[in-house]
């Protein structure tokens, strides 16, 4: 009967010896890769760093997807007494991916 233990135990040991067990893997690290602002992207950057800066505090643009910017800077625009062009730069830079 001894026996019959120690060689199922045995076996259990080896088995779970025997096994793969995952090792973790390691992300590779993110590049960032840093968009270069075309004149009019960095007109919207300095009209939303300006006029939405001076109320409250700023979101990332990478916050909100382009759905999601969109009522926002509409609404905000009208508080801003923003023009539809000024409004529209500033749209372009919050959904255009540059930070």
């Amino acid at each position: 009967m001894k026996t019959k233990v120690w060689l199922s135990a045995l076996a259990v040991v080896l088995l779970y010896a025997c096994s793969s067990t995952p090792k973790p893997t390691v992300a590779p690290e993110a590049t960032v890769v840093k968009k270069e602002l075309t004149p009019e992207l960095a007109e919207g950057k300095n009209l939303y760093e300006g006029s939405c800066g001076k109320c409250h505090q700023l979101y990332k643009p990478s916050s909100y997807n382009a759905e999601e910017w969109k009522p926002i800077v509409a609404r905000m625009q009208k508080k801003a007494r923003l023009s539809d062009e000024q409004g529209m730069k500033i749209y372009n830079y919050l959904t255009s991916g540059a930070e």
